[in-house]
């Protein structure tokens, strides 16, 4: 043996050596029911809160808690107007549910297209979508939803107020 095939096979038996990962065989393959089950469940849920909400007038007083928020301070936060916002959502009024609160009608779209993705990706077989942004692209969403709070609180932003 040469001195450096030598000095490999003694590395490999010294008691401080860790070994590789040890091969994962593959997983084996899913039937299509079972690959849409998660989303199913997911958009299944998503449907009947909305059909919930639909049915449970948050414009009527006492079916819902009042934002803890608005009532210790009386400033609006991001939420507020959500649940008015989503009952007219289920009932096809855009902008009465925009005029609620405009943040959560764009969650709406932005959850509906989300659902799209993974619902065909699991159709046909694909990794679920990953939903992983970059640090500069949250901090973009959090300035604007900050951006959105102040501005449905001050006196002309009052449209944005539900």
């Amino acid at each position: 043996m040469s001195g450096e095939n030598q000095r490999v096979d003694d590395a490999s038996r010294s008691p401080f050596a860790v070994p590789g990962p040890a091969p994962v065989p593959p997983a084996p393959p899913q039937s299509r029911a079972r690959r849409l089950a998660v989303p199913a469940l997911t958009l299944a849920s998503a449907a009947l809160a909305f059909a919930y909400v639909g049915a449970v007038d948050p414009n009527e007083p006492g079916h819902y808690p009042v934002c803890p928020l608005f009532r210790l301070t009386g400033i609006l936060c991001p939420g507020c107007g959500g649940l008015r916002s989503a009952h007219a959502f289920a009932h096809g009024d855009l902008i009465t549910a925009f005029g609620a609160n405009a943040l959560a009608v764009v969650g709406y779209f932005v959850f509906a297209g989300f659902m799209v993705l993974w619902l065909v990706r699991a159709y046909r077989g694909g990794p679920a979508p990953r939903f992983a942004l970059r640090r500069p692209y949250w901090w973009a969403i959090g300035v604007l939803t900050l951006v959105f709070v102040v501005v449905r609180n001050v006196p002309f932003g009052s449209a944005l107020a539900p």
